[in-house]
């Protein structure tokens, strides 16, 4: 089969591999009909993870189910699924506490596995035509059959749980104001849930004209970052207190206000300690890993970052982090958009068949003709 296959930094390529196999009674053959490209697979893709050449990336995956292992009690062929890019058993202390981000028993020795990612397990990714889904029973979410919303279900896999998940670490509660820094499109998802929670105000930073654009048409008030202290800026519209709430949506490549794109990982963190009243809470869903080969210094490098922690101390500020447990929200999300409450598919920006992945990933590293939010179709039923 056809698939997106890490080649070097900055070069993936559409290469034929060899299609997946039922391995357990409990697997299934998915047919993918949308893979989503996710702002963290830019990370391998930049050579900033000890990703070696020949993994198949993709974690944000939704098609149609082709085989079905002996085991499988709850799916058939034919069932249109999409896949929380979270691999969990179902059975593990984690998973049964709802935590199945960290799931012990499909990754021994780390706590947690995906499609498609460095040090993630041994499960190929969905940029490509197949893919095989262990534990099907638990990690299938059935969807509605056709194609209909292809590209809100798509979003399900991670960015619309992720961005919610972002709300929940906050506990952004109805009339708050709430401050996302990042307009990516977790932010974007981030920015919307906590609108769809009943914020007041969310404000959204950013520098990138597109995407704040997108913050302000869902009802966000964009603040550009490259015109002034984000902190100011939005201290000059919560009466000088803050805001109730905040949200990292960008991680640890985050960079400095100016021109000179040089990185500072530590700085949104220590901007939303500023941000956010004193008492409130942050929320981290953005990405921040052990170890970065390209940090700016050697501290950065092994995850060690300058946090204002004493400030951080000072407010009484409560923070939640780590990667989000999509299965506990993904059945409620998927309602809202089955229902028309949702429509998260603003964010996409562009359709595309696979063979066009090097391209997509090369314009979205360098967020250029409007690259916000890339959907693949590998089969030719709805590609663009």
């Amino acid at each position: 089969m056809k698939a997106v296959v890490y080649e070097r930094p900055f070069s993936v390529t559409v290469t034929e591999v060899d299609d997946p196999q039922i391995q357990h009674p409990n697997d299934v053959i998915v047919r993918i009909t949308s893979s989503a490209i996710c702002g963290s697979d830019l990370h391998m893709y930049e050579g900033r993870t000890a990703a070696e050449p020949g993994i198949v990336f993709g974690h944000e995956n939704l098609g149609v189910i082709e085989e079905i292992g002996d085991g499988v009690v709850s799916l058939s062929v034919g069932d249109r699924v999409v896949m929380p890019f979270n691999v969990a058993c179902g059975f593990c202390k984690n998973c049964l506490a709802g935590e199945t981000g960290f799931c012990l028993t499909v990754n021994p020795g780390f706590a947690g596995g995906a499609y498609g990612y460095v040090s993630m397990g041994p499960y190929p990714g969905g940029q490509a035509e197949r893919l095989r889904v262990p534990f099907a029973d638990f990690n299938c979410l059935k969807l509605p059959e056709g194609d209909e919303n292809e590209t809100d279900y798509i979003l399900l896999a991670d960015i619309f749980p992720t961005g919610y998940h972002g709300c929940e670490l906050a506990q952004v509660s109805p009339g708050e104001t709430v401050a996302v820094y990042g307009a990516g499109p977790v932010g974007l998802m981030a920015a919307y849930s906590a609108l769809l929670r009943g914020a007041s105000k969310v404000f959204v930073v950013d520098r990138v004209p597109e995407r704040l654009a997108k913050a302000e048409e869902i009802g966000a008030i964009p603040i550009d970052f490259t015109k002034g202290d984000p902190v100011e800026q939005i201290k000059a519209q919560t009466n000088g207190e803050g805001t109730d709430k905040g949200i990292d949506a960008v991680g640890y490549q985050a960079q400095k206000g100016d021109e000179s794109g040089h990185e500072e990982p530590a700085i949104v963190l220590n901007q939303l300690v500023e941000t956010v009243r004193a008492t409130g809470r942050l929320g981290v869903p953005g990405l921040y890993v052990p170890s970065d080969p390209g940090g700016p210094d050697e501290h950065a490098k092994h995850g060690q970052l300058m946090v204002s922690i004493g400030k951080m101390f000072e407010k009484g500020h409560k923070v939640g982090t780590g990667q989000t447990n999509v299965k506990k929200y993904n059945r409620q999300l998927r309602d809202l958009i089955t229902s028309g409450r949702a429509r998260p598919s603003f964010v996409v920006s562009h359709e595309l068949p696979l063979e066009d992945a090097p391209q997509a990933y090369e314009k979205f590293d360098k967020r250029v003709d409007g690259y916000t939010k890339v959907v693949l179709h590998p089969g030719p039923d709805l590609a663009a």
